[in-house]
C-alpha cells in the first residue's frame, strides 16, 4: 500500500475550486496525460461512476472509480476498482481567508504484482509525484479563471 498527499493553494474561493474540481469532463485541461468521463450517474454524488484514461497516443491505462463520499463543497472520496489501480482516493477543498482555498489530493493505492509492483514503485514513484504536482500547479490555474 503506498500513500501520495500533494496540496496546492488555489486563489479561488472554495466554491469555485469546488466546481472546477467537479468538472470531471474537464479534468484533462489540467490533469496531465488524463481524460475523464462519467460512466454511470451524473459525477455529483455517491454511487456516480468515473472512468479516467491516463496516457500518450493512446498508450496508457483506464481507472474505474466510483464516488463514496460527496460532501460538497468540501470532499469528495473515491473508490478505484479498475484492473491497475485499486485503493482509495480522497479531493478535498480548503477554505483559507481572502477568497483563497487549498486543493488536497490524497491516494492510498494497492500496488499491484506484489513484491515486482512495490520494485516497480520505487522508480515510477517519484515521476509520478512529480506529474501529480505539475497537476495540481496546472489545476490552480484552471480553478483560478474558471468559468
Amino acid at each position: 500500500m503506498i500513500e501520495v498527499t500533494e496540496r496546492v493553494p488555489v486563489a479561488a474561493p472554495a466554491d469555485t475550486t469546488w466546481a472546477a474540481l467537479t468538472d470531471w469532463a474537464r479534468q484533462g485541461e489540467w490533469m496531465l496525460g488524463t481524460k475523464v468521463r462519467i460512466t454511470e450517474g451524473d459525477g455529483r454524488g455517491v454511487g456516480s461512476g468515473l472512468s479516467a484514461f491516463t496516457g500518450v497516443l493512446g498508450v496508457g491505462f483506464t481507472d474505474t472509480m466510483r464516488i463514496t463520499t460527496w460532501e460538497a463543497p468540501k470532499r469528495v472520496e473515491v473508490l478505484h476498482t479498475g484492473g491497475v489501480v485499486r485503493g482509495t482516493g480522497l479531493f478535498q477543498v480548503q477554505p483559507r481567508g481572502g477568497g483563497a482555498s487549498t486543493f488536497v489530493w490524497h491516494e492510498r493505492l494497492e500496488l499491484p504484482l506484489g513484491r515486482a509492483g512495490e520494485l516497480g514503485w520505487r522508480v515510477v514513484g517519484p515521476g509520478f509525484r512529480l506529474g501529480v504536482r505539475y497537476s495540481l500547479r496546472r489545476f490552480a490555474r484552471f480553478a483560478e479563471t474558471y468559468r
